[in-house]
C-alpha cells in the first residue's frame, strides 16, 4: 500500500529527439534548395592576371554588372528579371536610370570567353552612351600552369 500511495515526481528531463529530427529535416530541405537558389546567368569568364576590386565599396550597393553570354545576349543584374534577356536600347535606359540614382555605381562587363570582341564593345559604346564613365571588366583569375589558348 504503501507504493500506491506514493506520489511520481515531475520528469525533469527534455526529450531532444523530436527537435533532432526536425533539424535533420531542414538540413535536407536546406541541402537540397541551396544550389538552386545562385542567380545570374551562366558566363565562362576569360582568365586574366589582374588585380582585385577594391572592396572598400558599399556593400549595400553592389555594382552594376551587364552579363554578355556566348550568344551576344546582354543581361542586366538589377530588375525584376535578372536572368531576361534585353536589347540595346532597353539595357541603355535602365543603366542611364540606375546612374542618374546614384551616379557613381560602378559599373562592371561580364563577357564570356566565346563571345565576339565586337560585341563587347558595342555593348561598352551603349553603356557611356549611358553615362558610365568608368567601366571594368570581370575576370577569372589566371593561373601560371594554364596554357594560353
Amino acid at each position: 500500500m504503501a507504493q500506491g500511495s506514493r506520489r511520481r515526481r515531475p520528469m525533469s528531463e527534455i526529450n531532444v529527439v523530436p527537435y533532432i529530427d526536425v533539424m535533420l529535416v531542414l538540413l535536407i530541405i536546406f541541402m537540397v534548395t541551396a544550389p538552386l537558389l545562385t542567380q545570374g546567368v551562366k558566363v565562362e569568364l576569360p582568365k586574366a592576371a589582374a588585380e582585385p576590386i577594391d572592396a572598400a565599396n558599399d556593400p549595400r550597393t553592389p555594382p552594376l554588372v551587364i552579363s554578355i553570354d556566348r550568344l551576344g545576349r546582354l543581361y542586366l543584374n538589377r530588375g525584376t528579371s535578372p536572368e531576361a534577356p534585353l536589347d540595346d536600347t532597353t539595357l541603355k535606359a535602365r543603366v542611364r536610370e540606375e546612374l542618374e540614382r546614384a551616379p557613381t555605381l560602378p559599373v562592371l562587363v561580364k563577357g564570356d570567353r566565346a563571345v565576339p570582341y565586337g560585341r563587347v564593345i558595342e555593348t561598352m559604346a551603349a553603356l557611356k552612351t549611358a553615362g558610365a564613365e568608368r567601366i571594368g571588366f570581370l575576370t577569372d583569375p589566371a593561373t601560371f600552369d594554364a596554357p594560353r589558348p
